[in-house]
């Protein structure tokens, strides 16, 4: 017998993200105007925030509503702040993330190059959802990325795939089900643990140097599981439990994201650990 309650948690995570990217897709371009004070190309960064943050959404998302809690939050506290769609597949219009990470991995060096050149900043800073916080480390690795990046965050990130729980192991058991995900949706496969992909991008070492890397998981994912497998080793590495920072943050692989301004208080943080302030609980009122 499937062990469906394992089944259904997964499924219920992607069928919220869907219900929650729909409704603010129709608000796209308003949300990506200029004086939304977000993707505002004419932004200079200022002396207390030198380099300009780049934004990268996760799987099934897009470069609004992935950052409608976090880009403002930013933005408020005075980062040029932009982001980016990349993994686009012919036919499927507002979810993105879905085509090859390395080809994913291509297009963000090409966007991290056109926000140095219009900010006129020398480094930019990364912060990365779920993919978006994996992505980047191939760009780092093997595009030339750690030249124009200073810092990357990931928030909740796929650094090491997933199980889904243990779901991923049943496809060897289903004939074809390998080769239509792979098909289909090239950066699913991707990212479940062992992939191909997975195994080039973390052999030799997690990380590369002159960068520094922050990652933010929370117990309660059941996208990326397990939890730990998000996880980097090596040097200039920071791993950051939510519920380390407030044991009472309920937050999920999602909400973590989206709306947990806890965790957007440790983003804050890593990209100016100079002015860093403890994360607790009453970081979620800050």
């Amino acid at each position: 017998m499937l062990p469906w309650k394992r089944v259904i948690r997964p499924l219920a995570a992607l069928l919220l993200a869907a219900g929650l990217t729909l409704p603010a897709a129709a608000g796209a371009h308003a949300a990506t105007a200029p004086d939304s004070g977000w993707n505002d190309w004419s932004c200079v960064p200022s002396a207390a925030h030198p380099r300009p943050v780049v934004l990268v959404h996760g799987t099934f998302g897009n470069s609004v509503d992935n950052w409608l809690g976090l880009a403002p939050y930013l933005k408020h506290r005075g980062y040029c702040v932009f982001s980016l769609d990349y993994g686009r597949l012919p036919g499927v219009p507002f979810f993105h993330g879905l085509g090859p990470v390395e080809k994913s991995a291509e297009q963000l060096d090409a966007y991290v190059d056109e926000v140095l050149a219009a900010t006129g900043a020398a480094e930019a800073d990364l912060v990365g959802h779920s993919q978006g916080g994996m992505m980047p480390r191939h760009y780092l690795k093997f595009l030339g990325g750690a030249d124009e990046v200073n810092a990357l965050v990931g928030i909740a990130p796929s650094n090491h795939g997933t199980t889904l729980g243990g779901l991923t192991r049943l496809l060897p058991y289903f004939p074809g089900a390998e080769d239509l995900l792979s098909d289909s949706t090239p950066a699913l496969a991707d990212q479940v643990a062992g992939s191909g992909f997975l195994t080039r991008l973390n052999e030799g070492g997690d990380t590369v140097p002159g960068v520094r890397y922050t990652v933010i998981a929370t117990r309660y994912d059941e996208v990326v599981t397990p939890y730990r497998s998000q996880y980097l080793t090596g040097p200039n590495v920071r791993n950051v439990l939510l519920q380390d920072l407030c044991p009472l943050d309920l937050s999920e692989h999602l909400a973590i994201g989206l709306f947990d301004r806890v965790a957007f208080h440790e983003v804050a943080n890593a990209l100016d650990p100079a002015r860093a302030t403890p994360t607790t609980c009453a970081s979620a009122f800050s």
